[in-house]
């Protein structure tokens, strides 16, 4: 009851965790549960349905795809992906190939995590970084392993800071003690020779083997020759390590088993199908004095109309920009605040798994400074006859140059280019694709948005406007992730909660 504003106490206001709503509250109240359209069967959609039904809430979702789940998409074969200008592709995989369109990786402390255990979503490692695979720059006569970049870049770095250590260049910060933990530390850090040998950093087992260690005499070979300081630098290979440290992207990561999709169909299984109407487009929204009022395109083309006491809408910004509605001038301009950001995907099947056969590469990604961004290779069903990799996932305008073109020249430019990475097996043994570019799918438009600034609009939006609460990652500060898009749902689920309880 305090947690929920009826008894409040310091404890209480202290307190963080959500407390999802029970059906309770309202005999204890003598209150009673409303009546919530919910608009957009996203993450955020789905998430708010669900808290709000388990106190009872009768909640209605209006989604204008012919699916759950919105920027949530995995992609199988059979599936049809058509575009704004009506182009089509239909998904030839094989069974148990796919591709995870949207979002593909989760951190362990993000609340999704929580939403998997309690939905029963089976989860495994997703691999975001991975020591066998490459770091590619035009500039570098050849792809490197990310073990060895990153072998290289230490060593060096180790190489300079000792020395200049042990010469006294940081004698006005380090006591002499803090100098010869630095060194200790440098040594094991970067591999580097001791004094005698002025630190020096000359490669060793960390960079690899061209022959590895083996039974008998083998001793495997060291990989070599170690480049040149000067040409680790200008390789410019060391920008990419920073991407590990990242707190929602360092490693161990998940993903659901089977495909991402995997949380909104679970969601909807706890909700109810018959709670999802599918193929309504939303067409206007009207704020009464006792409710709302929501105006919709069915799959057949007819003009709906559904009443409730509150709306949540979880759609896309620049989408509800453009639906007419009344809730005043402020909220429009706000709505049309957030820039968009495109982003794209192209899956390739593949008749074998070469990059496991050939690369030992298992799960992973390659950084790039192509127009591809980055490769990813499958962090599932190792030593399967057949796989899938991304052939690209970038974003803005790397993102419209893909988008620009039809889908065979997609594949063919990502083809041409990962060839410089894989070789030609990458377009010999290919045997399907599916790209997605994300500006152009219907009722979605773009990948995420970003604040020019996190006062103003995005103030004014996480507040209600009237009847109406916004919903959906682009509210948090978390955005492009469906962890903001659940925490952004559980904030208006427990407001629209508050605001019921408060009132007769």
């Amino acid at each position: 009851m305090g947690a929920l504003g009826l008894a409040p106490s310091a404890e209480a206001s202290a307190k963080a965790a959500f407390e999802p709503p029970e059906p309770s509250h309202f005999s204890l109240t003598g209150r009673s549960a409303k009546k919530v359209v919910i608009l957009g069967a996203g993450v955020a959609g789905l998430a708010t349905a669900y808290e709000l039904g388990k106190a009872g809430y009768d909640c209605t979702i209006l989604e204008a795809l012919d699916r759950v789940g919105g920027r949530n998409w995995t992609i199988r074969g059979g599936d049809r992906l058509t575009e704004l200008d009506g182009s089509t592709q239909v998904a030839r995989f094989r069974e148990g190939v796919y591709m995870n369109a949207g979002p593909a990786r989760l951190a362990q402390w993000m609340v999704t995590m929580d939403y998997c255990r309690e939905l029963g979503v089976d989860l495994e490692v997703f691999t975001n970084s991975n020591a066998q695979a490459y770091i590619y720059h035009q500039s570098m006569p050849a792809p490197v392993r990310w073990r060895t970049a990153k072998a290289d870049v230490y060593g060096y770095v180790s190489e300079l800071l000792s020395r200049a250590t042990d010469a006294g260049a940081l004698d006005a910060a380090l006591t002499t003690q803090d100098k010869e933990r630095l060194i200790a530390f440098l040594s094991g850090f970067g591999s580097v020779g001791n004094r005698a040998s002025g630190f020096a950093y000359t490669g060793g087992s960390r960079r690899g083997y061209s022959v590895d260690p083996g039974a008998g005499e083998q001793t495997g070979t060291p990989l070599g020759p170690v480049p040149s300081l000067s040409e680790v630098l200008s390789s410019g290979v060391g920008q990419r390590f920073s991407f590990e440290f990242g707190y929602d992207q360092a490693m161990l990561m998940f993903q659901p088993v089977g495909g991402m999709d995997a949380i909104p169909r679970a969601f909807a299984a706890k909700i109810g199908r018959q709670r999802i109407r599918l193929g309504s487009v939303v067409t206007k929204i009207t704020d009464w004095a006792d409710g709302v009022e929501v105006e919709y395109r069915d799959g057949r083309g007819r003009t709906q109309k559904i009443r409730a006491d509150l709306c949540v809408a979880a759609m896309p910004p620049h989408i509800l920009a453009r639906t007419p509605h009344n809730l005043g001038a402020e909220v429009q301009a706000a709505l049309s605040t957030p820039n968009v950001t495109n982003s794209g995907k192209i899956g390739l099947e593949y008749r074998r798994r070469w990059w496991e056969i050939d690369e030992d590469i298992y799960g992973g990604i390659t950084s790039t400074d192509l127009d591809l961004a980055t490769i990813w290779y499958p962090s599932h069903g190792y030593g399967a006859a057949r796989g899938l990799v991304v052939g690209y996932y970038n974003f803005g305008a790397q993102a419209d140059a893909y988008a620009a073109l039809k889908h065979a020249d997609r594949e063919r430019r990502a083809v041409e280019q990962g060839m410089r990475i894989h070789g030609a097996k990458y377009r010999d043994e290919l045997v399907s694709s599916v790209s997605v570019a994300w500006k152009l799918q219907p009722h979605i438009e773009g990948a995420w948005v970003g604040w020019p600034s996190r006062q103003g609009a995005y103030q004014l939006l996480n507040s209600p406007a009237g009847h109406v609460y916004f919903a959906g990652d682009w509210l948090s500060h978390m955005i492009a992730w469906q962890s903001g898009a659940l925490e952004s749902a559980r904030k208006v689920v427990t407001e629209l909660h508050q605001r019921t309880l408060s009132t007769a």
